[in-house]
């Protein structure tokens, strides 16, 4: 497989979560002007919007891509880290989004603050790549086994976070789950 082939958008501005967006789906669907407007649907009434940053560079919450993903009939499952990545059906999972802490630089110096960063990893022609628009290019991380090495490793800090991107129907059915292991047993 030719990296080249994979969509890949660069990091710009805070605009990470517009970025996995369009890196989880393989094409540019979301813009800041479109976050911008799903903002300003969820907060109507604000002067200062909750959702992004102040600054009007980006740093959108969970609520907007939650809502964009949801404009493609698809939807966001959290991922509860007390269960084991290996109780995914992967078949059903279209891709994912991760929030990670994220060293903060200004050039080739690195400063000694974390922050918040998304990042995407969706499979193309068989393969899971990691999208982060903080690299050059996409990486290839490989197999299901790999996968979930790759997401076991990014999980472990205590602060990140992943949601499952599924159609709206496998979030509605819970078929992100493996059968062998329902919603219902115990954590």
């Amino acid at each position: 497989m030719n990296e080249g082939e994979v969509f890949h958008e660069k990091q710009r501005l805070e605009l990470c979560a517009i970025h996995a967006l369009n890196n989880v789906l393989q094409e540019r669907v979301f813009t800041k002007e479109t976050a911008d407007d799903i903002c300003k649907r969820l907060a109507p009434q604000c002067v200062v919007n909750p959702h992004r940053s102040m600054l009007g560079t980006g740093n959108y919450d969970v609520n907007v891509i939650m809502a964009a993903l949801q404009s493609r009939e698809l939807a966001a499952v959290w991922w509860d880290k007390r269960r084991t990545v290996q109780n995914l059906c992967l078949t059903k999972v279209q891709g994912f989004i991760l929030n990670v802490p994220s060293r903060v630089s200004l050039g080739i110096v690195s400063l000694p603050l974390r922050r918040r960063h998304w990042l995407a990893v969706c499979m193309v022609n068989g393969q899971y790549y990691n999208l982060d628009s903080k690299l050059k290019n996409p990486v290839c991380i490989g197999g299901e086994a790999e996968l979930c090495s790759f997401l076991r490793e990014q999980l472990a800090p205590e602060v990140a976070e992943m949601l499952l991107v599924v159609r709206q129907e496998v979030e509605e059915d819970g078929s992100w789950l493996s059968p062998d292991n329902p919603k219902t047993d115990s954590l």
